[in-house]
């Protein structure tokens, strides 16, 4: 799950572009971040308990599953303004379970490259935007999954990446996985309490439905939609909500880290004035089920 970077068109009016060699530097520290974080969960899946591609794929269509995860999941949102610029929105969003799976937390920090819209051309910024924290309790339940908690927007994007706004509310999350299928949504909405007086507050809902069918073999085809709501907006440019379907597969490095591939074509049917009509979702995912760290009975 993500949380769409909401592009206002106030920040169309830029007096400049980052320089070149601040987006060089940019690019060289997320080399180093990813090369890190993959070099990590690298060592630790290769201490990963067997399982096989069918049991991970549907594990990684379950977000209330016991399994950290390490999502890097890039949103190119196309066609903004009149000139038909692209948003670039890249999530780092690790799922770590607490309690033996009865507290989910997901963190999303969104990495964002944010053209200078009044041209054809030129980046107007690039870097952190605003971060999500999302915990959901997962009660004991049979057949029906379900999960609740808070959402946290943190003001870590700046004036320009984000909202500048402290913002809370409530999250839930419920499913259901009959044979090959993985069937539910998640939907939470957030109001701002805190931040800088002179920006606008913030009220948001986010709906994300999402319908998984495995065909075996680790493949799958998928549609995870997440609908929008700025409750702040007028009429038509409030909602965006988007069509559209891709697939993946779940795959072993080395025979021994769970990899999961995937990708989905998005149009936006509804949307602002001032907003994107496509979006192209491409995400790899690392699993290390928590089994790995639990004490093998059997050799004692």
């Amino acid at each position: 799950m993500l949380m769409p970077v909401r592009i206002d068109a106030s920040i169309t009016i830029s007096s400049g572009i980052y320089p070149f060699k601040y987006y060089i530097t940019f690019l060289r520290n997320m080399k180093k971040l990813l090369t890190t974080a993959l070099l990590v969960v690298f060592i630790l899946g290769m201490l990963n308990a067997q399982q096989s591609k069918e049991e991970l794929s549907a594990a990684a269509a379950n977000p209330l599953a016991d399994l950290m995860s390490f999502p890097f999941q890039n949103n190119l949102n196309m066609n903004y303004g009149e000139h038909n610029r692209n948003v670039n929105v890249l999530n780092i969003q690790p799922v770590i379970p607490l309690f033996n799976g009865k507290f989910i937390t997901r963190t999303i920090m969104p990495i964002v490259r944010i053209p200078d819209f009044g041209n054809e051309s030129g980046k107007l910024t690039s870097g952190l935007s605003d971060m999500v924290l999302t915990g959901f309790y997962v009660p004991e339940s049979k057949g029906l999954m379900w999960g609740f908690g808070p959402v946290i927007e943190l003001p870590t994007g700046g004036s320009v990446r984000g909202n500048e706004k402290w913002s809370a509310g409530p999250s839930l999350v419920v499913l259901a996985q009959p044979g090959d299928w993985t069937l539910g949504g998640l939907v939470n909405n957030a109001w701002s309490f805190a931040g800088n007086s002179d920006r606008q507050d913030v009220n948001h809902m986010l709906v994300n439905l999402f319908a998984v069918c495995q065909l075996g073999g680790g493949w799958y085809v998928n549609s995870s939609p997440i609908i929008t709501a700025d409750w702040t907006a007028e009429g038509d440019d409030r909602w965006i909500v988007p069509i559209g379907a891709g697939g993946g597969k779940m795959m072993m490095l080395g025979g021994k880290l769970p990899l999961n591939l995937q990708s989905q074509l998005y149009y936006n049917v509804v949307r602002p004035d001032f907003g994107p009509k496509w979006q192209w979702r491409v995400q790899a995912q690392f699993l290390l089920p928590t089994s790995m760290f639990k004490k093998d009975k059997s050799i004692e």
